[in-house]
């Protein structure tokens, strides 16, 4: 079988030959011979500056903490980040310090992707966020390299991405009314609830005083008894919710389990998914999963994930952080294998040092630039 890692070698080997036998000319872009290219790894820490204050079950934050990465190789420049909401457990000097410890000069060419990866699991353990940063980099670097966006490596249809829903987090009946009306370009919403009854019906009619568009409801492990998730989740139904995440606690499969043999909605593991190798255990307990760059180390996971749930028959999400035009593009070229999308985290922040994927009418567009779509502001 001719398989990925083969097709990243083989790529490797076509770029030096071509390097080679045509110096001057590579994939139409000009580039200087190099003897000995060597990959180059650097980083700096960034804040993003939320548009509102950020509430969710447990907590509000009105920041995030990014780190931006940049790997460079003979004349080509990859861009990655890691963004770490705090239950990630991560922060910039955590990333920084891992990176540091990262050595590309070990490998030849960046197409190695799956050998520099599973390098990075032996630097530490976790740091997932740290390791997406370095793995966006590196497709955002083969892509140009290639002279092609990830999308159409990976074969997929650009015209079959979902709308992505627009996030309002828990807040006051007035900010939630003024947060709807913003949300009008959007077909769907996301709605973050889970701290108690009132407060979560409260979300759901106030955004309905505004708009019949459709919600996406994230509960954030935050219902802790089976018949309540149940109930509520019959109640989200009649209010015209079509879908909910995590409504419990993320270790409680049996609970997650007996609420999805019941629900008359889809529910999606969030909390619970965090890497390839949950989501075996998840099939039965949810209806699908969602999926996050930061959570399983990048687009290489990410891809395989895809791979594994739709042979286990489960359905597709793919989710974010709150993170730049960066991990953002990156997430939206797996989009196409989606049903539902919430990549609206660089549209909740002020200041992104980016321009990537766009939203057109609601909908998820992928474009044409190579690696992951992204030019710095």
């Amino acid at each position: 079988m001719f398989s990925r890692r083969n097709f990243l070698r083989t790529g490797a080997l076509a770029v030096a030959a071509t390097a080679v036998s045509n110096p001057v000319k590579l994939f139409g872009q000009a580039r200087r011979a190099t003897a000995s290219p060597k990959m180059e790894l650097t980083f700096e820490p960034y804040d993003a500056l939320l548009r509102y204050p950020f509430t969710i079950a447990n907590f509000t934050r009105t920041t995030t903490p990014i780190v931006l990465t940049k790997i460079t190789y003979d004349g080509y420049t990859g861009y990655g980040e890691a963004a770490m909401p705090p239950y990630l457990g991560e922060n910039q000097a955590s990333v920084i310090a891992f990176l540091r410890r990262v050595d590309l000069s070990r490998f030849k060419s960046p197409f190695e992707i799956e050998d520099i990866m599973t390098y990075l699991e032996s630097v530490a353990i976790n740091n997932t966020a740290a390791k997406a940063s370095v793995d966006i980099a590196l497709h955002d670097l083969v892509g140009k390299i290639m002279g092609q966006p990830w999308w159409k490596i990976w074969g997929f249809n650009p015209d079959t991405t979902p709308n992505t829903s627009f996030t309002i987090g828990l807040d006051t009946e007035e900010v939630v009314r003024q947060k709807t009306r913003e949300a009008s370009p959007y077909k769907v919403i996301k709605v973050k609830l889970g701290v108690d009854e009132a407060t979560d019906k409260m979300m759901i009619n106030t955004i309905r005083s505004v708009t019949n568009t459709p919600i996406a409801a994230d509960a954030n492990q935050g219902w802790k008894d089976k018949h309540y998730a149940l109930e509520m989740i019959y109640w989200l139904k009649e209010h015209g919710v079509n879908m909910i995440e995590q409504p419990m606690p993320k270790l409680w499969l049996d609970e997650a389990a007996w609420v999805t043999e019941r629900s008359p909605l889809p529910v999606i593991a969030d909390e619970s998914c965090q890497r390839l190798t949950d989501v075996p255990k998840l099939k039965g307990a949810f209806t699908g999963i969602n999926i996050k760059l930061m959570k399983c180390t990048g687009m290489r996971e990410a891809r395989e994930m895809v791979s594994l749930a739709q042979a286990l028959r489960m359905r597709l999400m793919v989710g974010c952080m709150t993170e730049t035009s960066c991990a953002i593009s990156a997430a939206a070229q797996l989009a196409p294998q989606m049903e539902w999308a919430d990549l609206d985290g660089n549209l909740l922040i002020t200041n992104d040092v980016y321009s990537g994927m766009k939203i057109v009418d609601g909908k998820i567009t992928l474009n044409d630039k190579p690696g992951i779509g992204i030019v710095k502001i």
